[in-house]
């Protein structure tokens, strides 16, 4: 008859084991085992504790033999196991990592899962995982261009020191237009969303006009003076530049953050600015939207109004827009700048050295 060897704990092992055992935040492995060392050293043997546990004879058994050879690392970590044998090596992985990265298939502009398959001799899932363990979308492309501002570095530390440390008395406001709304009616009424089946809309409309949005972003406060209007000239502009002195304090400078659109630096504007000395002009540099915080105001009016909206008439689009400014104003949130001009510079750099060797290439 096999008899169970005998467990001896020294104090530092009881302890230890007698943690794990009433530990609420132990693994319940651990905790279990922790259980068959303690009932073992009380001279209990393999099937009375696996009674008691609830676990198998053997599985005491191995575990009192494991903490005998190995003592407390012996029931802390499982043993390792072998587990199954890759079936795409790594040079495989990295053949289709490069070939997704620098090649392109003949008959298309970007890879697949089927034609990668095909052309690396694989399955289609497998090369699904490569790319997501590598974080590869060769279906997906974004928008980038660096600017060629001379300009550049002195009109970023500006912005951005306006957005992190801004002046004492005085509003920042990022201004801009969303030209060219379109009051686009469906040709067809869409049908309602239901279980299984997705809103639907038509994919032809009718035109019935557009206008334009003059915006301003307080970036104190999040909150936006905004106006509606059918052109955007420099005579709209002006007309807007005198509605944000209506609308703000008299007693506070005013920086106003804004593209370089011709409109914008019109003559009669600066005959305008020069009489109003509060106002003071900051320009955003070429091919650099992203840098004024407006557009994100601009980005959530499409998203949450204009994407999907059914307009049947401009009126009833300026409607919509003024509607959505006036509740966005009854609770504005803002919008926090947090990306120093060195990091923002730095990328830069990094982006216009790699377009340099691309080009040379």
């Amino acid at each position: 008859m096999r008899i169970a060897p005998v467990v001896v704990l020294s104090i530092e092992e009881r302890t230890q084991l007698e943690a794990w055992a009433s530990g609420r935040l132990v693994a319940v492995r651990l905790a279990e085992r922790a259980k068959m060392i303690l009932l073992a050293t009380e001279g209990k043997t393999d099937l009375e504790i696996s009674g008691q546990l609830g676990v198998y004879r053997r599985t005491v058994a191995r575990w009192r033999q494991r903490f005998i050879v190995n003592r407390l690392t012996g029931i802390e970590r499982d043993a390792p196991r072998p587990g199954r044998k890759r079936s795409i090596s790594p040079s495989k992985v990295k053949q289709i990592v490069t070939m997704t990265t620098q090649q392109q298939p003949d008959n298309a502009t970007h890879w697949s899962t089927r034609t990668m398959a095909a052309a690396a001799n694989v399955s289609a899932a497998t090369v699904r995982r490569i790319w997501n363990s590598h974080g590869l979308k060769p279906h997906l492309v974004q928008t980038f261009k660096v600017s060629n501002d001379r300009q550049f570095k002195e009109k970023l530390e500006d912005i951005v020191g306006l957005y992190l440390d801004p002046p004492e008395h005085a509003l920042v406001l990022c201004c801009d237009e969303k030209s060219q709304i379109q009051a686009l009616d469906r040709t067809q009424p869409g049908l309602p969303l239901k279980r299984g089946r997705a809103r639907t809309m038509t994919h032809d409309y009718k035109r019935n006009g557009v206008t334009t949005l003059f915006a301003a972003l307080n970036t104190l406060d999040g909150s936006i003076i905004g106006q509606c209007m059918t052109q955007h000239r420099h005579q709209e502009w002006l007309r807007f530049l005198r509605q944000i002195d209506r609308s703000t304090p008299k007693d506070l400078e005013l920086h106003l953050i804004a593209d370089n659109y011709a409109t914008h630096k019109h003559p009669a504007v600066q005959a305008w600015l020069a009489k109003h000395p509060r106002f003071h002009m900051h320009f955003t540099p070429t091919s650099a939207s992203w840098l004024n915080m407006v557009e994100r105001f601009f980005r959530d009016l499409s998203e949450r109004q204009l994407k999907r909206g059914v307009f049947r008439s401009v009126p009833d689009l300026i409607d919509t827009i003024e509607r959505h400014i006036d509740q966005h104003n009854q609770d504005p949130k803002p919008f926090i700048w947090t990306a120093k001009a060195t990091d923002i510079l730095a990328k830069v750099s990094r982006a216009r050295a790699k377009l340099n060797k691309v080009q040379s290439d």
